[in-house]
């Protein structure tokens, strides 16, 4: 906090080395998710139903509830405390309090939906398949956004807007 308060956010060449080989870190998690995603489902709902209720043609069995559960209790911890910090930085770039609330909100609400879509594809209905592919692409660009904005703070430069009481007081 101290950095930002200062203005040596902008002058401190370790801890901008630190936020940028972090940004580094969770592009290359950015990039492997969506790998993952498109291994096992396309943008195409059926594609997502296939995956969660299974195919007898091609045989594919359905995803069981302690396998879901089992990748939700580990997606639940990692990608909070990823999101933790991500948007952490968002509290110290010189952009608007609401544009801030957005980019705090919606990487937690899109990451939720992208977890319970699968759930509700494979224990509620099908039709929740789109939930699925939008709470991916909600997640995906809003993690680029937070990488973006971040790495723009830093080489921008600036504690001001921190400063100047748009912290979020």
């Amino acid at each position: 906090m101290r950095f930002v308060v200062t203005g040596e956010w902008s002058r401190n060449h370790l801890l901008q080395t630190i936020v940028v080989l972090y940004v580094v870190y969770v592009g290359g998690l950015w990039v492997t998710n969506a790998l993952l995603y498109f291994q096992k489902m396309g943008l195409n709902p059926a594609s997502v139903v296939e995956y969660y209720l299974g195919n007898e043609e091609r045989f594919l069995q359905p995803r069981s509830y302690q396998g879901l559960l089992e990748v939700s209790h580990f997606h639940l911890f990692a990608m909070g405390m990823l999101l933790l910090v991500l948007t952490h930085l968002m509290l110290f770039v010189p952009i608007g309090n609401g544009t801030k609330m957005l980019l705090i909100v919606l990487p937690f609400v899109s990451a939720l939906v992208d977890e319970g879509g699968g759930w509700l594809v494979r224990f509620v209905h099908p039709g929740f398949a789109i939930v699925k592919v939008l709470g991916f692409l909600l997640l995906q660009g809003s993690l680029l956004a937070l990488m973006g904005i971040s790495l723009w703070a830093v080489f921008r430069g600036s504690g001001a807007s921190y400063r100047s009481g748009e912290s979020g007081r």
